[in-house]
């Protein structure tokens, strides 16, 4: 973040607190690289303020952090609307224990933050401030520059747009890798018939290359037929080239996809009912740098 240790002691809270600051910042923008400047706007704020003046610091710099994001949430909407096919959210490689707080983990997967996309840039900073974090109705109030009431009405109505798009089935851990592994087996043999056990009748399957990935799928594919079919004269066409293996992606395990032994997408399933509803699948270049290490998140 470009400071230097002298300049960032370890007991400064912007310190104590990076990793929740990351994350909110995350939630709310989808973007890894989007939330880093996000966080290297706050610390110019942070620093630039007399310490003494603030009671409660970590308040403070969510409050910092939030104000940011809303800045920077409506300047890259326009990029967005712009953007070359389906837009799905920057993935993270992240440690087993954060599947541990269910709440965080099903807060940052690519299920949900693709649903949180699909909400105004105020009423996702209200339902992430909220429902993941738990931050008072004032606080939040004055980070979005509402009333407290006012607030209240936008978690509400935030609160049932989500609810009308998320998966409706709360799916246990074990039952989600177990589903990923078969899946990962099927796509490295090609197994057409291992494929169509898995994917629920009406699975959809979207696709995020930004228009940089010859081949890739510019629209959804519905349906276990189409999708078990296009993915198998995928595998066919990489002739023993193509590599997938489970990794832990944002709080779940999910899928790395390599190509001559380079990374070519990260994949996320949803699950419920032992079956795959929804297949995520990253594959522009610019949004595979967070699978280089592992990610922090924590709230």
């Amino acid at each position: 973040m470009g400071m230097s240790r002298a300049a960032r002691p370890d007991d400064d809270p912007f310190v104590i607190h990076r990793s929740l600051l990351f994350t909110v910042a995350y939630e709310l923008l989808g973007s890894a690289a989007d939330a880093e400047d996000v966080l290297q706007e706050s610390w110019l704020r942070w620093v630039s303020v007399d310490p003494a003046v603030i009671r409660e610091p970590r308040a403070y710099l969510v409050r910092i952090v939030t104000r940011q994001a809303l800045n920077y949430l409506r300047t890259v909407s326009r990029r967005r609307e712009e953007y070359v096919g389906e837009w799905l959210p920057e993935p993270l490689l992240t440690s087993p224990d954060v599947a541990e707080d269910a709440e965080l983990a099903e807060s940052i997967s690519i299920a949900m933050l693709s649903v949180l996309e699909t909400l105004t840039p105020t009423e996702r900073a209200v339902f992430v401030l909220r429902e993941v974090f738990e931050v008072p109705y004032e606080e939040i109030a004055d980070a979005v520059g509402k009333t407290p009431a006012a607030v209240r009405q936008i978690k509400h109505r935030a609160k049932d747009h989500v609810s009308a798009r998320r998966p409706r089935i709360r799916v246990v851990g074990a039952e989600h890798k177990n589903v990923v592994d078969r899946f990962v087996a099927a796509l490295n043999t090609g197994n057409l018939q291992g494929l169509m056990d898995l994917l629920a009748p009406d699975v959809v399957s979207i696709a995020d290359s930004g228009g940089n990935v010859p081949g890739a799928a510019r629209r959804p594919i519905i349906g276990a037929d189409r999708l078990a079919r296009f993915l198998v004269g995928g595998i066919s066409k990489a002739a023993g080239e193509f590599v997938a293996s489970a990794v832990w992606i944002n709080g779940r395990p999910g899928i790395r996809l390599e190509l001559k032994g380079h990374l070519v997408a990260i994949t996320s399933l949803t699950v419920e009912n032992g079956q795959i509803t929804r297949v995520y699948s990253i594959a522009n270049p610019d949004k595979l740098s967070g699978i280089n290490q592992e990610t922090a998140l924590s709230r």
